[in-house]
């Protein structure tokens, strides 16, 4: 469980203490006050954090800001994407000079205006940008707004060492994350971006860990992120040590970050790499695209114990495992890979790591994927997700090009599957599938009646087992399929809030 959900259960509780938040026995029951059972409740209050899209002139970034329908947390609210900048203080300019004061306002109200705010729920909202400058963004959403809010920031790069289309869901605020599938060799250029979303500084630290352990850097530790700010650094520069296949590992000593990896592989493309779902013995990485002409695996055990894990593809029909790359052996605090190729064979997929000897090691991984050939390569990065849950989204789909995959790890599971509005018309189409176990299942959702600009998808799992999806985008651009997926794990929507007993005592000295 991420530190943001810890944080909102803990208040709950402190709340309930305090308060006496609880279902009690009537005055005059001549009983000792109950404890009701927990209860899930809306989210009040959401954070997310984009990264600086692109230092290219080429670059095209596209937001896409959207909260479902549904239980929200109350009738008020906002949503809103700020710059990541320190807002001027009155202190910055001198007072006995107008002028300067002036400036000063006009810098504040800049930095403190909305780059998008979201007006309806059930309706995404967009805005664009072409300037090479742009900064981070950092996001909060309140009241109605609050439950199931996603962002996403899709970028288009036509040319340049930068080439691709990159997409990310903007992150929610933490303390740790894990990035396999970074890399510091000489063909990538892999920057890892550490946004702050708070009024004083943070302090992170980022390990780097090859093929054999952990590389050696003077410079990844202690590194300030000022407050409402952004640092993008360099992965090669934070070592002298060149490696293929990296994990990057992101921990914060005070405060929290955003942090998301952006990697360009000269004569290949670039995107987005996520983090990786919270250490678990079995992951899973849906939305493999049918067409992939090369599929490579990395995985880390950041435990103390090696780790031997069993490799599947969830393809369309069944389960199997990859030929001669049935296991996988990851040593502890090692990054371990396997080029698995062209593993899908025509058809779409997802791969799931599971304990191969019964134990429960903890890993970490992620899939780099390569579609087309020589000049008409792209690539794209698919990090292990939790799974779907109750509720998740992901926004900017466009009216062609957008491809959903629904994987069933487990037992066969029902979904119903929302496209919501269009941004400027368009009306809300509903459809239900069912995802056998042990397969994945693509599907071309169909985009609203009467679309014009975007619309975002939202699952929800109605019964069976769990489910983890994945939504691929593609556009062409320059005789190249440029494709980006993200992972569409729990929105997180609602937290359970623990019924507790009135106790006024607790306010004694």
């Amino acid at each position: 469980m991420k530190s943001t959900s810890l944080s909102l259960i803990a208040g709950a509780v402190a709340l309930a203490a305090v308060t006496g938040f609880a279902a009690l026995t009537a005055p005059g029951d001549g009983g000792t006050a109950e404890a009701g059972a927990a209860a899930r409740l809306p989210v009040e209050r959401s954070s997310l954090l984009c990264p600086a899209p692109s230092m290219s002139d080429l670059a095209e970034t596209t937001y896409s800001s959207f909260t479902p329908t549904g239980e929200n947390g109350g009738e008020a609210g906002a949503a809103d994407l700020k710059p990541a900048e320190p807002l001027p203080t009155d202190e910055d300019a001198p007072a006995d000079e107008d002028a300067d004061k002036k400036d000063a306002d006009k810098e504040k109200a800049a930095v403190s205006k909305p780059v998008i705010s979201l007006k309806d729920l059930g309706k995404p909202g967009t805005a664009e940008t072409a300037k090479s400058d742009a900064p981070a963004l950092v996001g909060t959403a309140t009241g109605k707004f609050a439950p199931g809010w996603t962002v996403q920031q899709t970028t288009t790069t036509a040319a340049g060492g930068a080439r691709g289309l990159l997409g990310v869901s903007c992150t929610a605020p933490d303390t740790d994350f894990w990035f396999p599938g970074a890399s510091t060799g000489a063909s990538r250029q892999d920057y890892v971006h550490l946004t702050n979303p708070d009024d004083t500084a943070a302090v992170a630290d980022i390990e780097l860990y090859g093929a054999d352990g952990p590389l050696k850097s003077e410079v990844g530790e202690g590194i300030t992120v000022p407050a409402r700010s952004s640092v993008p650094m360099l992965i090669s520069t934070l070592t002298g040590e060149a490696a293929e296949n990296v994990t990057v590992h992101v921990t914060t000593r005070t405060g929290r970050v955003g942090a998301v990896v952006s990697a360009a592989e000269d004569e290949v493309g670039s995107d987005w790499l996520a983090a990786s779902a919270d250490p678990a013995g079995t992951q899973v990485m849906p939305g493999i695209p049918a067409d992939a002409t090369s599929v490579r695996l990395v995985a880390f055990a950041p435990g103390d114990d090696d780790a031997d894990v069993k490799i599947q593809l969830l393809g369309k029909n069944a389960a199997f495992s990859p030929a001669g790359n049935a296991t996988l052996h990851i040593k502890s605090r090692m990054t371990a890979s396997v080029d698995l190729k062209d593993v899908t064979r025509g058809e779409p997929g997802s791969l799931r790591l599971s304990p191969a000897d019964g134990s429960t090691t903890p890993v970490v991984a992620a899939l780099r994927v390569v579609r087309g050939t020589g000049a008409k390569q792209e690539v794209a990065f698919i990090p292990a997700t939790e799974a779907v849950g109750e509720r998740a989204s992901v926004a900017d789909n466009r009216a062609k090009g957008s491809v959903l995959s629904l994987t069933a790890p487990g037992a066969t599971a029902k979904v119903k599957v929302t496209a919501s509005a269009g941004s400027e018309a368009g009306e809300a189409t509903v459809k239900t599938y069912t995802v056998k176990g042990g397969t994945t299942l693509e599907v071309t959702p169909e985009a609203p009646a009467g679309l014009k600009g975007g619309y975002a998808l939202t699952v929800e799992t109605e019964s069976g087992g769990p489910v983890h999806a994945a939504r691929t985008l593609t556009i062409p651009e320059g005789g190249v399929d440029m494709f980006t997926v993200q992972t569409l794990p729990d929105d997180g929507g609602t937290v359970e809030v623990p019924a507790a007993e009135q106790d006024l005592s607790v306010l004694d000295d």
